[in-house]
C-alpha cells in the first residue's frame, strides 16, 4: 500500500488494483468485468475458469484491509449480457450478502449499457456518470478535455478537443493505463494508477483485460502494480 495525497485528500493506493477514500471510508475500483471469461467460453473460445472466486477474494482482501464500508465501481462492472452465466452471478451475490452493510454503487460503464444492470440480489445502486463527490467527481470514461492532454494513444473515444469546466477532479476507469518499462527486447507492460493534470485513472480491476499504455507528462504521478508491490514511476 502507499498514500498520495490529490487534491487536498489522501487516498491509499492498494495492491488489490484498488484506491481507498480513509475520509469516507469508500474503497473505489473500475473495470472488473465481471462475466467476461464466462462471454468468451459462450463464444466457443476456451479460457480458464475461476476469475470470479478471484476478483471476489481480491475484493474481499482489499475490503479487509481498509474496513472500507462502501464500494464504488467505475464502471464495467459486469461485461456482458452473455457472461450472465448463472453460477457467476451466484457467487456475487452469496460474496455481498456475507457483507450486509457494504453499501456498493455502481457508476455505469459502456460495457454496463450493453450487459444490463446488476441483478437486484447483488444490491448494487446504479447511477450515470458523472456524480460528483467534491474534491472528486465520479465517471467511467476520462471526461472532455483538451485532446493534447489525453495521456493514451489517439483513439476514437478522446476527440473532443474543448475543454469542458468541471465541478471536481474527475477519477475514471475505462482506459485500463499501463506503463511500459524496458527495452531492447525486454520490455514488460505493468497496469498502473494514473494522476494527471486533468483526471486520475485507475488500473482495471479484473485481471483478464487488455491495458492500454499511457504518456504522462512532466508533473504527473504514475504509479505501477508491480505484483503485491505498487511503485512510483518518475515522469
Amino acid at each position: 500500500m502507499i498514500t498520495t495525497e490529490v487534491r487536498g485528500e489522501t487516498l491509499w493506493l492498494l495492491p488489490q488494483r484498488a484506491v481507498y477514500w480513509p475520509r469516507v471510508g469508500a474503497l473505489i475500483i473500475a473495470d472488473a468485468h465481471f462475466g467476461k471469461a464466462a462471454t468468451f467460453r459462450a463464444g466457443g473460445i476456451p479460457v480458464p475458469g475461476g476469475t470470479t472466486a478471484e476478483m471476489l477474494r481480491r475484493l474481499s482482501a482489499a475490503l479487509d484491509a481498509t474496513a472500507a464500508t462502501r464500494l464504488l465501481v467505475l464502471g464495467d462492472l459486469l461485461h456482458a449480457r452473455a457472461g450472465r452465466a448463472p453460477e457467476m452471478l451466484a457467487q456475487v451475490a452469496a460474496w455481498h450478502a456475507a457483507r450486509p452493510a457494504l453499501r456498493v454503487t455502481l457508476i455505469r460503464g459502456n460495457h454496463d449499457s450493453r450487459a444490463g444492470d446488476p441483478p437486484g440480489e447483488w444490491g448494487v445502486e446504479c447511477l450515470d456518470a458523472p456524480v460528483v463527490e467534491l474534491p472528486f467527481t465520479w465517471h467511467h470514461q476520462p471526461p472532455p478535455v483538451a485532446q493534447d492532454s489525453y495521456p493514451v494513444l489517439p483513439n476514437k473515444e478522446a476527440q473532443d478537443k474543448n475543454p469542458v469546466p468541471q465541478q471536481g477532479y474527475p477519477i475514471a476507469g475505462h482506459v485500463h493505463p499501463a506503463v511500459a518499462l524496458g527495452g531492447n527486447g525486454r520490455a514488460m507492460t505493468l497496469p498502473c494508477f494514473y494522476f494527471g493534470r486533468d483526471y486520475a485513472l485507475l488500473p482495471a480491476f479484473g485481471e483478464f483485460t487488455g491495458t492500454a499504455v499511457i504518456r504522462p507528462r512532466p508533473g504527473e504521478s504514475v504509479f505501477v502494480l508491480a505484483g503485491d508491490e505498487i511503485v512510483p514511476k518518475p515522469v
